[in-house]
């Protein structure tokens, strides 16, 4: 069965157009509504104004009643793990268990040297984004957490309340890293987000698809216990729009994550992508 969520931008946009969009998300019966986690814009301009991801994750909570909330991808290297294993209870408990926690590797040269923050490299990242994975299992999970790892280390930790979903709220990985980041993909995702940049043929995606499967199998994992997931920006033509998610699904994605980016009016935008919804759930 194929999701479909919305990634509207949270950047050069204002709140109050945020909550039009969260509401039409809502109404329209969308599975996800996502934010993103970084400090300055993307894209080529990263000036501007951009809204932190978790603050407005606790306000979807509050906003919405039925679609699912959550942040593709938080950067692991943004917080410590039992920070962060903390903050997502919390907004699991203020969405009532809505909450789809995603999670990468983290590091961002830009905002790291504006905050003078250190960028680690990128095997140390993946190292660090592993053990993370384990944190936050045990945290949600256990009553008391003692862990010995590289580059973490917890003593008689305790984090209360657990989150409402039980074992834990899923989590969605995202990586493309052939040798060690899908490796920590196929040992801990319930879901894997394609990290290739946008507009990745699709014979590409599927590759990097097969190379999860081939570390699912060194892990001991059936690959089809992992769903796939892809965002990309949304074509404003409707034709373009569903040739293009027909593609996705045709190559095993399952999880559509649209992406109404770019200039104009976000709100317009959004509503574009609702209109499309009953067309996009006929695909799969």
């Amino acid at each position: 069965m194929t999701t479909v969520g919305l990634k509207p931008p949270q950047q050069h946009v204002g709140i109050a157009e945020l909550r039009e969009i969260w509401a039409i998300a809502d109404d329209a019966g969308f599975d996800g509504c996502w934010v993103f986690d970084h400090l300055a814009p993307m894209g080529p301009d990263r000036t501007g104004d951009v809204f932190d991801g978790w603050s407005l994750l606790a306000a979807m909570a509050e906003a919405t009643k039925q679609v699912r909330i959550g942040c593709l991808v938080s950067g692991n290297t943004n917080r410590h793990p039992g920070t962060f294993a903390k903050i997502a209870a919390t907004v699991d408990h203020l969405s009532g268990g809505r909450l789809d926690v995603g999670l990468g590797a983290g590091g961002d040269v830009l905002t790291d040297g504006m905050m003078g923050t250190p960028t680690p490299p990128p095997a140390e990242r993946v190292e660090r984004l592993a053990e993370t994975c384990e944190i936050l299992s045990l945290l949600w999970t256990r009553p008391v957490t003692d862990y010995e790892g590289r580059r973490y280390t917890l003593t008689g930790a305790i984090s209360d309340p657990k989150p409402v979903q039980r074992p834990k709220p899923p989590l969605w990985l995202g990586s493309s890293g052939e040798k060690r980041g899908l490796r920590v993909v196929a040992e801990h995702a319930d879901v894997w987000l394609n990290a290739a940049l946008p507009g990745t043929e699709t014979a590409e995606l599927q590759r990097l698809s097969g190379v999860l499967d081939t570390h699912c199998a060194a892990a001991g994992r059936d690959p089809a216990s992992i769903r796939r997931a892809v965002q990309f920006r949304l074509p404003s033509d409707a034709d373009s729009a569903l040739s293009l998610a027909r593609s996705y699904v045709d190559a095993g994605f399952t999880e559509l994550v649209l992406m109404p980016a770019g200039p104009g009016d976000v709100v317009r935008a959004a509503e574009a992508a609702a209109n499309l919804l009953p067309r996009l759930r006929e695909l799969g």
